[in-house]
């Protein structure tokens, strides 16, 4: 019997790590910078699908490793060793969300090769010329209270908070290795749905109407 329910046990873990490594990861919303699509405390199930099998699209919230120096250092908590050792574990195995740690989550506004500007005489910003209507802003809010006129480099990103006022985004990491921008590579998923707490569940639907309009980016010059 102990043999049975501990080759079940195993199983599982071992059936949460291959999902939590190949199919979906859940994090930890640890500030107000999407508010109020996200908020600080909600745990959000993100698809490791994407970048991968599917690609990035203007919109995705994205879930990626801090390209340098965005964050402040992270103490983690320290629970005790055993405390320690279970959060690691249970972490690693996708039974625990992702901490803050070293990762990071905004939305997706530049894929490679885009411009991007702000603002135009309605305060919006332009992606590739077009001026878009983003309907996610947490209202009160506009569009960048600071100009800003980017090339996305190629294998680059440039993200944005929903909360554009209270948000340490692309905009202000400009002087930081990378320049404001977040390397592909570094992205780990893309936010599908908040599970956590019960009152927040809510799936995150692609707002592919406020980007219908932009053309792809300009060819690269040679």
């Amino acid at each position: 019997m102990l043999k049975e329910i501990g080759i079940i046990v195993v199983s599982a873990l071992i059936l949460s790590w291959l999902i939590k490594t190949l199919l979906v990861q859940p994090f930890y919303i640890p500030s107000a910078s999407m508010e109020d699509t996200l908020t600080e405390g909600d745990r959000v199930m993100a698809s490791r699908l994407t970048p991968g099998p599917f690609d990035l699209k203007h919109g995705d919230i994205v879930v990626f490793v801090d390209p340098g120096d965005w964050l402040p250092p992270y103490p983690a908590p320290d629970r005790g060793p055993i405390g320690n050792a279970a959060t690691s574990f249970l972490t690693t195995v996708g039974l625990l969300p992702q901490d803050t740690g070293d990762h990071l989550i905004k939305r997706l506004i530049g894929l490679p090769g885009d411009e991007v500007v702000c603002c135009d005489a309605e305060g919006r910003v332009s992606v590739n010329g077009t001026p878009i209507d983003e309907t996610y802003i947490k209202p009160g809010s506009v569009p960048s209270q600071d100009p800003f006129e980017v090339t996305v480099p190629d294998g680059m990103l440039w993200v944005m908070g929903d909360n554009r006022q209270d948000s340490q985004d692309s905009r202000y990491n400009r002087g930081k290795p990378g320049g404001g921008f977040v390397p592909v590579d570094n992205v780990v998923g893309t936010a599908f749905a908040t599970v956590w707490p019960l009152d927040r569940l809510n799936w995150h639907n692609h707002p592919s109407d406020v980007f219908d309009g932009v053309p792809d980016a300009p060819p690269a010059e040679k």
